[in-house]
C-alpha cells in the first residue's frame, strides 16, 4: 500500500471514529425518552411490543462501525474506537455534572428543574452503562475475530450478527436493569422493555448487514484488499 493509500485510509479511519464517538455520546444523552414504533400491535409482559428508547437508536450504528472497522482495519484498532468512545462518554458525563451544579439566572429559558429532569438522572446511570456498553463492545469484537477466524473470512454476515446479538442483549438487559434500579422506570416494564429492546437490535442488526456488505466492498475494491485482509494504521 502506498503511503497516500495509508493517509486515505486512516482519515477514513478517523471518520468512522467520529460517527461512532458522537453515536455514543448522543445515545446516552437521550435515552429517557421513550417511544413506540408499531409495527405490530402486540403485548409482551404488559408493555406493548417495541416500546422503546430513543437511546436505542444510535446504538446499531455503532455495532455496525465497529464491526466494519474489526473487518477491514483488525482487532486491535476496533478496540481503541471503543475505549476512545469510552472516554468521550465520560468526559461529557463531567460536564454535564458541572452544568448542572452551577445555578441558573431568573431568565434562563431552561431552569434548574427543566434541567435536572432531562440531564440529572443522566449521572449514575451513564457511568454504570458505559461499563457495561464496554463489556458489550468487547464481546462483540472478540465474537466477530472468532468467527472470522473460524471461517476464514468468508461469511461475512454471520458474523456480522452473531458477534450483534449476544453483545445487544447484554447491553440491553443492563440498560434496563439500571432504569428500573435508578426508578426513571417501573420494574413492570423492565421485561417488557427487555424483550422490545433486543428484538429491535436483532432486526436492526440483520437490516444493517447489506450495508457492512457493501461497506467492506468499496474497501476491498478502493485499497485492493484480498478476503481476510486489513489495513495496517502503524
Amino acid at each position: 500500500m502506498t503511503q497516500k493509500d495509508k493517509r486515505v485510509a486512516h482519515r477514513i479511519y478517523l471518520y468512522l471514529g467520529a460517527l461512532f464517538i458522537t453515536s455514543l455520546v448522543v445515545s446516552n444523552l437521550i435515552f429517557q425518552k421513550f417511544f413506540y414504533w408499531h409495527p405490530v400491535d402486540v403485548e409482551v409482559f404488559g408493555s406493548k411490543l417495541f416500546e422503546i428508547s430513543v437511546g436505542i437508536l444510535p446504538y446499531p450504528i455503532t455495532f455496525l462501525i465497529t464491526d466494519l472497522i474489526s473487518e477491514i482495519y483488525g482487532k486491535k484498532n476496533a478496540n481503541q474506537i471503543v475505549i476512545a468512545g469510552i472516554f468521550a462518554s465520560l468526559f461529557s458525563l463531567a460536564i454535564i455534572l458541572v452544568a448542572d451544579s452551577v445555578p441558573a439566572t431568573s431568565w434562563s429559558y431552561v431552569d434548574d428543574k427543566t434541567f435536572k429532569t432531562v440531564f440529572g438522572n443522566s449521572s449514575i446511570a451513564v457511568f454504570a452503562s458505559m461499563i457495561t456498553y464496554l463489556f458489550a463492545q468487547f464481546v462483540d469484537i472478540q465474537i466477530y475475530h472468532f468467527w472470522k477466524r473460524l471461517t476464514k473470512g468468508k461469511h461475512l454476515w454471520l458474523r456480522n450478527n452473531f458477534s450483534t446479538w449476544l453483545s445487544q442483549f447484554i447491553d440491553t438487559f443492563t440498560i434496563v436493569f439500571l432504569l428500573c434500579s435508578f426508578k426513571i422506570i417501573d420494574w413492570e416494564n423492565f421485561y417488557g422493555l427487555l424483550i422490545s429492546g433486543f428484538l429491535f437490535k436483532v432486526f436492526i442488526a440483520a437490516l444493517d448487514t447489506p450495508f457492512l456488505y457493501f461497506g467492506v466492498y468499496l474497501f476491498r475494491k478502493r485499497f485492493n484488499l484480498k478476503i481476510n485482509e486489513e489495513i495496517s494504521l502503524d
